[in-house]
């Protein structure tokens, strides 16, 4: 069973007295546990495509099911709770809440979910941190660590509530050549260890070389599709 399917998806937005079609009737599955790459221009669509997968915006056509769930369909309410059991984010800006420590950043969305214990907590955190190589740095607030400390931080918040899909918005786009190299082997490891499906909006060259599946959006339209798990087999 794919874990994303999405059928004529378009998304028009009111600019003014003009209407913008971000997306203009794109349909793909995606299976679990995969490394795929959206890449084109600015003005595009990736982002406006990662906020429908990411249930942070509804289309205007069409339907996106994401782990068969109908994400227009859920409310306000249900849509976060639904993100906070399934999907988890990785931005370019880091996105770390500077008056929490490394360890309070990557515990804070376990916080939000019911009948997980300070025990249990704890452990998924502590895990992480090792997978992460931030064990030594938990203390820390993130004005006190590196970009890439930052990333690798992010990368664990968002793996933490051990979510079917991570979306990653330029997430190297702020890293020197090496530690953009380091954050993608740690989420090419982690997406074997954790079994979850990293979703890519990009230009970095490195990413799209080490992704499975990259598709081609231009004007809002899904252009091209290179299929490379024969490759990476």
């Amino acid at each position: 069973m794919s874990l994303i399917v999405s059928t004529d998806l378009t998304k028009t937005y009111q600019v003014g007295e003009v209407e913008v079609e971000a997306l203009k009737g794109v349909s793909f599955e995606i299976e679990p546990a995969s490394f795929v790459s959206f890449v084109g221009p600015s003005g595009s669509g990736k982002t406006t495509l990662l906020n429908l997968l990411g249930c942070l915006d509804k289309p205007t056509t069409g339907r996106v099911l994401v782990a068969g769930t109908d994400t227009a369909a859920l409310g306000r309410t249900e849509g976060a709770t639904f993100r906070g059991r399934n999907i988890g984010f990785v931005f370019q800006d880091f996105n770390l809440i500077p008056v929490l420590t490394v360890f309070e950043n990557i515990e804070y969305p376990l916080l939000m979910i019911e009948k997980c214990s300070a025990r249990e907590r704890r452990a998924r955190v502590e895990s992480l941190l090792e997978a992460v190589g931030m064990a030594d740095q938990k203390q820390k607030f993130p004005s006190q660590i590196s970009g890439g400390q930052k990333q690798r931080v992010a990368v664990a918040r968002a793996l933490v509530a051990s979510p079917k899909l991570i979306l990653a918005d330029e997430p190297t786009a702020n890293l020197d050549h090496d530690t953009a190299y380091m954050v993608i082997d740690l989420m090419k490891s982690l997406r074997e260890k954790e079994k979850t499906t990293f979703i890519f909006s990009t230009h970095d060259p490195k990413i799209v070389g080490e992704a499975e599946i990259v598709y081609t959006l231009e004007d809002g339209l899904l252009t091209a599709q290179e299929d490379r798990r024969a490759n990476h087999a």
